[in-house]
């Protein structure tokens, strides 16, 4: 009897087609073992491949037909489920064939929900492999346009009893009776098409003769549907009783938070409620665990910087500080080399205000001011610990500075954040705290500054005929580097809502100590100074790397200029 051909991994697979190095295979089977995730789930976060390419692999190895969907795929049986199963379970009956029920799934080896169409459906079931991607943005095409469906939830309520003014709203129940349906229905609304554009933070905020929303997506605000100042009141309240926020209180700042289910997904909210003259100006930031996952591939080093950064990370002790404005990634950033380094053989510390994301395996501490818990106290305390590995959310003051040092220099690892402008600005700015400078000298290892940039989406791609000269100038471009290089810009899809830009990637310069520098920080240098001797000693600036992303043609010269420092533009 002939032997059964041993069916493929997927690594085998994308490795045989050139898709996956084997460096790459190695990083993806240990980000996924780290995470607890899938293979082709962790090839996609570290951007080895893009969910197409894992997609057909995937269809490949289980031999399943690969479709790829598109707007115009019709869907005539898509009634047979309700939307609710369609959204969880990842699943899309497409049409029937032959007496069989096509059906899109997205996981080839969830058995346990083909069993479930079979019976629910009471159907022979041909399933056919396309990615959650492809299944998602096909399920959001007839509310692609937000502001539609924002508007019919407004028109509903002018249409009802709660279109009251804003001192009147304080007294409407707003916990989920039949009169407050539709406040309900367009907060959960406002939520959930931001959580759909990816939006990092929701924006209320009351004007003088409007509400209005704005999504964060990119780093770049895009304004919704504005909402009639009469719904004030009600719309705010709602978004305090969903974060437990106490109604009474308008004058002071309050916080909360909200947990959510969308998409199959839970996702939380850090709720901040700022009385302003207006009315209450809420913020919702939207604080998604697998953004902090990404693991270190992801995060767009390039090769030299990455390879450096992985040695610097695993060094026995010293202060590595990652510095940049906030919203620049930091915490991202340090969240991958603590995931990176967690082992069961390492103690990991962290003090964080707040404490936004959990890790397991990592112990994590809240900052609470009101009872006097502050950072210097946890990093006192954390020493006694015996930590292997500290994590100090923010360096703010001295007393911080002065027991990261120490902890840096009895042996412990400490990674910190700093708000400055580049790498070099770090260690005037720690001297200027009241850091004696040989301890600074001493106990910092690295220094690394960055921004995130807007990516190209991939979709609408396209070669940039005409771009901008004076901004590659100013980029430090040259005649000819311009004439031989091919530069990209995005034209604008449903995928990216126009921009032309879809996701986010870092830009860095990273600034490692070496004897001229620890010497140039011992003798109180300028600024300046320190800045070529880093650039001397072989660091890459920031606007360096963000030539290299504009050649690689990732992102755009418009996108890194708006980041660029104003020392290192190129000016006739």
């Amino acid at each position: 009897m002939a032997l059964r051909k041993k069916r493929q991994t997927l690594g085998e697979i994308l490795t045989e087609r050139g898709i996956l190095t084997a460096l790459g295979l190695r990083d993806a089977l240990a980000h996924a073992e780290r995470n607890h995730v899938r293979l082709g789930e962790a090839i996609v976060a570290l951007n080895l491949a893009d969910e197409e390419e894992v997609t057909r692999a995937l269809a490949y190895q289980f031999d399943l037909p690969y479709l790829e969907l598109t707007n115009d795929t019709p869907a005539s049986e898509s009634r047979l489920l309700p939307e609710d199963v369609i959204r969880s379970r990842w699943v899309l009956p497409l049409g029937r064939e032959n007496g069989k029920l096509k059906v899109a799934i997205t996981d080839p080896q969830d058995i346990e929900t083909l069993d479930m169409l079979r019976f629910r459906l009471n159907a022979e079931i041909e399933p056919t492999l396309v990615s959650k991607g492809r299944l998602k943005r096909y399920l959001d095409r007839g509310s692609s346009d937000s502001s539609l469906s924002i508007d019919a939830a407004v028109d509903e309520l002018r249409r009802t009893s709660l279109d009251v003014a804003p001192e009147e709203a304080s007294g409407l129940d707003l916990l989920g009776d039949d009169s407050s349906a539709p406040i309900i229905r367009l907060v959960t609304m406002l939520i959930t098409q931001a959580v759909e554009m990816r939006a990092s933070d929701i924006h209320i905020e009351p004007m003088a003769d409007r509400v209005r929303v704005r999504y964060r997506v990119d780093g770049v605000c895009l304004e919704r549907p504005k909402i009639p100042k009469r719904m004030q009141g009600s719309v705010i309240n709602r978004v305090k009783i969903m974060s437990g926020i106490d109604l009474a209180e308008k004058r002071l700042p309050t916080d909360g938070r909200i947990k959510m289910l969308i998409g199959g997904s839970q996702i939380d909210f850090r709720v901040s409620c700022l009385p302003a003259y207006h009315g209450e100006s809420v913020v919702l930031r939207i604080l998604r665990p697998e953004s902090v996952r990404l693991g270190i591939p992801a995060l767009g080093f390039d090769q030299s910087d990455y390879e450096r950064f992985m040695k610097i990370i695993k060094r026995p002790n010293g202060i590595f500080l990652v510095t940049g404005p906030t919203g620049s990634g930091k915490t991202t950033t340090l969240y991958a080399a603590l995931n990176e380094l967690n082992r069961p053989d390492r103690k990991i510390i962290t003090a964080e205000d707040p404490v936004e994301y959990t890790f397991t395996g990592i112990n994590q501490v809240q900052v609470n001011e009101v009872i006097d818990l502050t950072f210097a106290k946890i990093l006192r305390s954390t020493l006694r610990q015996a930590p292997n590995i500290i994590l100090v959310g923010e360096i703010r003051d001295l007393a911080v500075a002065e027991v990261a040092v120490q902890a840096a220099l009895t042996g412990h690892l400490v990674f910190s954040t700093l708000h400055t402008n580049d790498a070099a600005s770090a260690i005037t700015r720690l001297i200027d705290m009241g850091v004696k400078p040989f301890l600074v000298a001493s106990s910092i290892q690295a220094i690394m500054a960055q921004r995130l940039i807007r990516v190209i989406c991939k979709d609408c791609k396209e070669v940039n005929k005409a771009p901008d000269l004076r901004t590659l100038k100013l980029l430090g471009f040259t005649e000819e580097e311009i004439e031989t290089s091919t530069f990209y810009k995005g034209k604008g899809c449903s995928n990216c809502a126009g921009t032309g830009y879809r996701g986010r990637q870092g830009i860095f310069e990273l600034m490692e100590m070496d004897n001229t520098i620890r010497e140039l920080a011992y003798a109180r240098s300028s600024l300046g100074e320190l800045r070529r001797a880093a650039v001397a000693g072989g660091m890459v600036t920031l606007m360096q790397d963000g030539r290299r992303k504009i050649k690689a043609g990732v992102t755009t010269a418009e996108e890194v200029i708006r980041y660029a420092q104003a020392a290192e533009l190129v000016v006739d």
